[in-house]
């Protein structure tokens, strides 16, 4: 498998890895009931925007990182009057990667939601403390659905991450070799870069909304 590639895989496990703080020993599971189920549905709505920005973070950190090991390779390949007109087109694949993969994980992360962090919520929260949540965010209940997150990104995250990597790993792969191949690289050519280089023109490209 290609460095640059290895690289942004490792990126997505350690975003999940990262994801989880120190944790003390779980609470005893509650029941679920079809009251949890619907309370934790609401509150799931409410999240969808969050769980999403998750999905496109996952997507986005390994493209800008392959922009950064691109503008590298721009330089020291690249005369200096095409520079800017391959950066672009770089900018460019790698922009079209970020628009076509990010409403696949997205979609996928939305999917996953009440399996992962529905089921952890009705595991540690009780019927009532669901509703104080869906109703009012601002409440008591939602202090200890805050102090859930680090453990509710983490199952999204870990199972988001298996379940796309399949999907996602052959389409960073061809965008690697279409940027291989417009800085004009062989394969095999090259040593691996330092992680978090500039970019072709010092920065990643713009996440849309």
């Amino acid at each position: 498998m290609p460095k640059m590639i290895k690289k942004s895989l490792i990126t997505l496990s350690l975003a999940a890895a990262f994801a989880a703080h120190a944790q003390q020993a779980s609470p005893p599971s509650s029941p679920s009931s079809p009251a949890k189920k619907e309370a934790v549905a609401r509150i799931l709505k409410v999240q969808q925007p969050s769980i999403e920005a998750m999905a496109r973070a996952l997507v986005q950190q390994p493209a800008a990182e392959l922009m950064g090991n691109a503008g590298i390779e721009l330089q020291q390949r690249v005369p200096r009057e095409k520079q800017e007109a391959i950066a672009k087109e770089i900018q460019g694949d790698v922009q079209k990667f970020v628009d076509e993969s990010v409403p696949v994980v997205q979609k996928r992360a939305v999917a996953l939601a009440p399996t992962t962090l529905g089921t952890l919520l009705e595991e540690r929260m009780t019927e009532d403390e669901l509703r104080q949540v869906a109703t009012i965010l601002e409440s008591p209940a939602f202090v200890k659905f805050q102090g859930l997150s680090p453990d509710m990104q983490k199952v999204l995250a870990e199972k988001l991450v298996a379940d796309t990597r399949p999907s996602m790993e052959p389409k960073l792969r061809a965008l690697e070799q279409t940027v291989a191949k417009r800085l004009g690289i062989t394969p095999g050519a090259g040593g691996p870069v330092a992680p978090g280089a500039a970019a072709p023109n010092g920065k990643a490209p713009p996440a849309k909304k």
